[in-house]
Order: C-alpha cells, then sequence, then structure tokens
C-alpha cells in the first residue's frame, strides 16, 4: 500500500510540475523554425507551441539565400492564426512571428561583398527586429585558417556596424572565439546598453559570461542548460546571475537543434550543437530536432539551478527579451492556465 502511495504522488507531483511549466508565456528569442525540417508538420508545431504558452518566436537569418524562406513562414504562421484560429482580433490569441537578418559565421565561405549590400537593402526595405545571428565560430580546423577567420571579422564588424547605422539590436553566434569577439566589441561603436542584443547560445566560461552581461547583453539560455553535466555552462549562468541578477538572461529554443534532454528521443549523450551539418540542422531528422513547445523545460531547468520560482522567472525573462529587443510586448493577460 505505501507503495502505491508513494507512486501516486510522484504521479501527482509530475502532473503538478507539469502544469505549473503550461501555466506561464514565452518569447523564443531564436529559432530556425523555417528549416525544411518543419515542412512535414510546422502548422501542428505552431499549434502545440502556442499551447505552451509560446507568445513569440523570432526567425533568425543565417544564409542570404534563405531569407525570402524566413519571410514566407512568417507569413504563412499569421495566415494559420488568422484563419484557423480566429485570432485576428485578439492579440493574446497570436504566436506573433518576428526576422532577424544577418550572415552567419558558420556559412562564412558562401557569404559575398553583395550579400552584405542586400542584406542592409532589405534592413531599410523591411525593418527586420534584429541583425543576426553574427558573430565568430572557430569550432574546427578550417574555421580557424587565417584567411577564413580574417572574413568572419570583417564581415563581423560590418553587420556591427549596419546595427548601428540603423539602429537595431543584434544577436551574436560566438564559439570558441569569445576573446576575440569581445576585442571587436569592445572596439566597436556599437552599444548594447543602448541597442540591446543577446548573446545567443551562450557557450563560454564564467569570464566570458561577465564579460558580455557588462558590455550589455543577455545570455541566450538554450536546452544545454537541461543537461547536468553542461557542468561549465551552468557554472557561468550561476556566476552571471550572482553578479548582475536575473535581468542578464532570455531563453530560446535554438530549434531544431539544442533539444532539452528530456525531450530527446536519441542517445542523450548525442549533441546537437556539434553536428558538422552546422548550426540549422536542414537535413536533420524529424525524431532528434527541437521544437518551440520545448521551450518551458529550459525555464523548468533554470529555474531548479537557479532556485527561483518558475512565475517569478518567466515574468523577468519576458521583460529582459523585450529589453534586449527593444519592444515593448506585454506579459499576455490570458496566458494559458
Amino acid at each position: 500500500m505505501a507503495d502505491i502511495n508513494s507512486s501516486l504522488e510522484i504521479k501527482q507531483l509530475v502532473k503538478a510540475e507539469k502544469e505549473q511549466i503550461n501555466s506561464h508565456a514565452f518569447i523564443d528569442t531564436h529559432t530556425h523554425f523555417d528549416a525544411p525540417v518543419f515542412d512535414i508538420d510546422r502548422a501542428q508545431q505552431v499549434q502545440q507551441a502556442y499551447k505552451k504558452g509560446v507568445r513569440h518566436l523570432v526567425l533568425v537569418g543565417y544564409l542570404y539565400q534563405y531569407f525570402e524562406r524566413m519571410y514566407d513562414t512568417k507569413q504563412a504562421i499569421s495566415q494559420l492564426f488568422s484563419t484557423e484560429f480566429g485570432g485576428q482580433d485578439n492579440d493574446n490569441a497570436h504566436l506573433h512571428t518576428h526576422i532577424a537578418l544577418g550572415l552567419h559565421p558558420l556559412y562564412i565561405d558562401q557569404h559575398t561583398e553583395e550579400h552584405l549590400t542586400q542584406l542592409e537593402q532589405l534592413i531599410v526595405e523591411r525593418r527586420p527586429l534584429a541583425i543576426g545571428e553574427i558573430g565568430l565560430d572557430t569550432f574546427n580546423h578550417e574555421m580557424k585558417s587565417p584567411d577564413i577567420f580574417a572574413k568572419q571579422k570583417r564581415f563581423f564588424e560590418a553587420q556591427l556596424d549596419l546595427a548601428v547605422r540603423h539602429q537595431l539590436p543584434v544577436m551574436l553566434h560566438i564559439r570558441k572565439a569569445h576573446a576575440e569577439a569581445l576585442a571587436i566589441l569592445k572596439a566597436n561603436v556599437y552599444d548594447a546598453h543602448k541597442l540591446g542584443g543577446i548573446a545567443h547560445s551562450f557557450s563560454g566560461g564564467i569570464q566570458e559570461a561577465k564579460a558580455f552581461v557588462k558590455l550589455g547583453f543577455k545570455l541566450g539560455v538554450t536546452g544545454q542548460i537541461t543537461n547536468p553535466n553542461a557542468k561549465k555552462l551552468r557554472r557561468a549562468i550561476v556566476a552571471a546571475v550572482d553578479s548582475y541578477g536575473i535581468e542578464c538572461l532570455v531563453i530560446e529554443t535554438d530549434c531544431p537543434d539544442m533539444t532539452p534532454i528530456m525531450c530527446q528521443t536519441i542517445d542523450h549523450a548525442h549533441d546537437l550543437s556539434e553536428r558538422s551539418s552546422g548550426a540549422k540542422s536542414d537535413n536533420g531528422a524529424i525524431h532528434d530536432r527541437n521544437v518551440p513547445a520545448n521551450l518551458p523545460w529550459v525555464l523548468s531547468s533554470l529555474s531548479e539551478l537557479l532556485g527561483i520560482s518558475h512565475a517569478r522567472l518567466v515574468r523577468q525573462l519576458w521583460q529582459n527579451s523585450c529589453d534586449a529587443l527593444k519592444v515593448e510586448w506585454s506579459y499576455p493577460i490570458n496566458s494559458p492556465e
């Protein structure tokens, strides 16, 4: 009988936790939800994300050739809510989709000077939410080669200049190049305290975390925080919060990558961020992809790590996201309860 009662208590606790997780509203500050891996069931995933409380979702650019695909996805999602959900008259009854445009360092060999010109033209004509993702990446040997890295730095600086010229926040992609990126940011006139900005999918250590926050950036926390073995990341996040408060964080899925460990259906030791195919997983299998509906699990793990209640943390993360993106999005009065 004791075993039965214990089992029931566990089930009730799990149910209560799930209900608590699902009772909040979220901004997914970084996704690649336009990727082809979502073509098969994007409408269903939009519905699931909405049910889980996602109210704003940012599509982030990486290659010029896919920019139009992002706008097509944004339009399709908007149309879905207008026709199927009938939420046209209720701002809270939408999953709002936004666009960030940028030339990603991992694909530096595919970027041309003409792409920078075309990027600025799009910024003028369509005014994206932000510029990104941009930055430096020396994950593999090829990316470390002097010519490739020099081109990365040139495109990074050029896009920072675009952000200043058009007064837009940036979304940084920095991997195994934090010192070099910080040096460029400190030398550039871009001021994240004024323009906003996110160090997307932060992967550095304690000192790097504090350095980016000191410059005015929010640290983007992904599903990697759900992995108890991500000790370096978890220490860095805790240290940043100890020094600057929870105001320094935002959360993101970076879908289809960075799947929370409790949502993985493949080998949990497999690090989706390390795929040689790059950050976007256009060819990723549907069974191992991350989805926007998984964002509440990032909140849950972050809440546990920091010892802060879901209710307090989720509201602050919403405000942090607005601050980082320089927008004024009201927290939904009727969030999913």
